[in-house]
C-alpha cells in the first residue's frame, strides 16, 4: 500500500529547495568566523582549555587574515602532533575556509609563559638555531704491555 499518491517520475516533485550548480557559484561569499572555527579544531587536543587564546586581525583589505593561536605550554605536543601532523591538518582547514571567502589566512602559533605569550620555538628552553654541542674526544689512554 502506497502512502502517497505522486509517481517517483512525476516531474512537479521535483526537488525545488535543491541549489543548482549556476546558484551555488553565484551565492555571495560569507566570512568565515575564524576564531570559532580555530577553537572548534584546537579544543579536543587540549588538556587545558581554559588557556586557549585565538586572535584574529584583516590586513590588505580584507584579502589576508592573520590568525594568532596561543595555548598552554603543557599541551604544545598534542596540538602540534607527530611530525606537525595535527597542525598542518588545522592549517589546511584555515587555508581552505579562507579560499572559500576569496582570502589568504596564516596561522601563527605562541605559547604562554608567565611573562605572557612568547613565540613558541622559543618556549622549549633551548634555542632552535643553535646547533648541539659536540662531545669532547677523550684522552687516549696508555697501552698495557
Amino acid at each position: 500500500m502506497s502512502l502517497s499518491n505522486s509517481k517517483p517520475n512525476d516531474p512537479s516533485q521535483s526537488d525545488a529547495a535543491a541549489p543548482s550548480d549556476e546558484a551555488a557559484i553565484a551565492a555571495p561569499k560569507v566570512e568565515p568566523d575564524y576564531i570559532e572555527l580555530v577553537k572548534f579544531l584546537v579544543r579536543p587536543f587540549l588538556e587545558t582549555a581554559d588557556a586557549l587564546r585565538v586572535d584574529c586581525e584583516h590586513l590588505a583589505g580584507g584579502k589576508r587574515v592573520m590568525i594568532r593561536l596561543a595555548f598552554d605550554a603543557s599541551d604544545r605536543g598534542r596540538v602540534f602532533g607527530r611530525g606537525g601532523r595535527n597542525i598542518q591538518a588545522i592549517r589546511r582547514i584555515v587555508d581552505a575556509a579562507a579560499a572559500l571567502a576569496g582570502c589568504q589566512a596564516r596561522l601563527d602559533v605562541y605559547g604562554e609563559s608567565a611573562h605572557g605569550a612568547e613565540d613558541s620555538r622559543r618556549s622549549s628552553g633551548r634555542p632552535s638555531h643553535t646547533p648541539k654541542a659536540k662531545p669532547k674526544p677523550r684522552p687516549k689512554q696508555p697501552e698495557q704491555p
